[in-house]
């Protein structure tokens, strides 16, 4: 099953476009790193994908043909933006309780487990949280919906170097215990190299490649970050998965 496909996808703001010609078929049961540059268009396709973005061309669908934004897609992906819309002044007992009420599906156990395996205090108000515990628990509120997909916008980017190791620990872990697939995106590929098994690579709003990382390090003899950079530099798209690399 394919988590995202994407069809001639664009989306244009005004008179630019964030995506143009965007054509991907991402399979399931990977954590998929997307990568490139500031401007490449990752938020726009990631908010597409999780239909909080109307496309201006082309067509996108999730989970197996799911139109994306749809209820029933909506109730199998769990999406975590950069800047997690979190309620400060919460003790961190009562924000999982607004999760619960607006989510059909629920996981309180899991949450309150996890949530203490972390250290993270139920009565500790989330404003006082720091970075790293903040997105701890922007990720325990995902992970406790049961999705399918979990989508990540540039979780990272606000995070220390220990942060940003536990954080990744914890998406790994996800994966394996309840089989979600991952879709993180990022500019840093540094910060995914040991993680990801899919690559995805963003430029101008155009794929530049879309591959298994295993068929990407046996095909080129390099390091993942520096296959991401030949590709940026190339400046035309890729083969896809199915044409020679």
């Amino acid at each position: 099953m394919n988590i995202i496909e994407t069809s001639a996808l664009g989306k244009r703001y005004r008179r630019k476009w964030a995506l143009r010609g965007c054509t991907l078929a991402i399979p399931g049961g990977h954590i998929v790193a997307l990568v490139g540059p500031n401007g490449a268009g990752k938020t726009t396709l990631l908010t597409t994908a999780v239909g909080l973005t109307r496309p201006t061309e082309g067509s996108v669908t999730v989970l197996g043909g799911t139109p994306a934004g749809s209820p029933a897609a909506l109730d199998r992906i769990a999406f975590v933006a950069q800047d997690a819309p979190l309620y400060r002044q919460l003790p961190v007992r009562d924000m999982l309780r607004v999760a619960r009420y607006l989510n059909h599906h629920w996981d309180q156990p899991r949450a309150e487990r996890r949530l203490e395996s972390l250290e993270i205090p139920l009565d500790q108000r989330v404003g006082a949280l720091s970075g790293g515990q903040k997105a701890q628990l922007a990720l325990t509120i995902a992970v406790a919906r049961r999705p399918s997909l979990l989508v990540l916008d540039e979780p990272l980017a606000a995070l220390d170097p220990v942060a940003r190791e536990d954080f990744l620990a914890s998406v790994v872990g996800a994966a394996r215990e309840d089989g979600i697939s991952v879709l993180l995106s990022s500019h840093v590929l540094a910060e995914l190299e040991r993680v990801a098994t899919y690559l995805i690579v963003l430029a101008r709003g155009e794929v530049r490649v879309s591959a298994p990382v295993r068929e990407l390090l046996d095909a080129q003899g390099a390091g993942l970050e520096e296959i991401a950079m030949r590709y940026l530099r190339a400046g035309t798209p890729s083969p896809r998965r199915d044409q020679p690399l």
